[in-house]
């Protein structure tokens, strides 16, 4: 069994590991812009950034009890909520020791919570590669075995239609020859032979 080989590039491979630090620093740096900006001290932007932080929080709280529990959308709004609350502090704060503190915060936190998915992944990525292997192999041993049983048939056939051809000239040969009483074999319990008739 041929399977195609898929070499993936190792910008996919390494963008999933660095996409949590990449969002973090991103928000880090477009917050500090906007407090750079006018953003510092302004108690406006402060109440909308808090307003829109509990907002996403409490959507992530609603999708994670609801009826269907979609564990995507609630992992995103409280993402999204980390995001805002990390970028109202970073845009009101004025010195950069408490936006990095939450910054290095932010990002141990996002690599806590998507090591358990990426175990999680990894863990049913071994279980299936174990499956296909069980499969392949069970799958192989099969074909060998039919493999063995047809081989072994058509040699039983091979031998059997030898030995009747082997049979049949014996018993034409010994037909051929002087003295030979096919009603002998009859009494000794041997199948009827058939009659040939010579002409005399």
């Amino acid at each position: 069994m041929n399977e195609q080989i898929i070499a993936r590039h190792w910008l996919a491979i390494i963008a999933p590991k660095a996409a949590p630090a990449l969002a973090t620093s991103t928000v880090l740096i477009l917050a500090r812009i906007w407090n750079a900006n006018g953003a510092e001290h302004s108690v406006g932007n402060a109440v909308l950034m808090t307003a829109l932080s509990l907002a996403a929080a409490a959507a992530g709280a609603c999708a994670s009890v609801g009826r269907a529990g979609d564990s995507v959308i609630a992992g995103t709004a409280f993402a999204a909520s980390g995001g805002l609350a990390l970028a109202g502090v970073a845009g009101y704060a004025d010195g950069l020791s408490l936006p990095l503190l939450l910054w290095v915060l932010a990002i141990a936190i996002a690599y806590g919570l998507a090591a358990r998915y990426w175990r999680t992944d990894r863990r049913e990525r071994v279980a299936y590669e174990r499956h296909v292997s069980d499969r392949r192999e069970e799958r192989a041993h099969v074909e060998r075995v039919e493999t063995i049983r047809g081989t072994t048939q058509v040699e039983v056939a091979r031998t059997g239609a030898a030995y009747a051809e082997q049979l049949a000239q014996a018993v034409i040969t010994r037909a051929a020859l002087p003295g030979f009483d096919p009603a002998a074999l009859e009494r000794a319990g041997l199948p009827e032979l058939p009659v040939h008739h010579r002409d005399t």
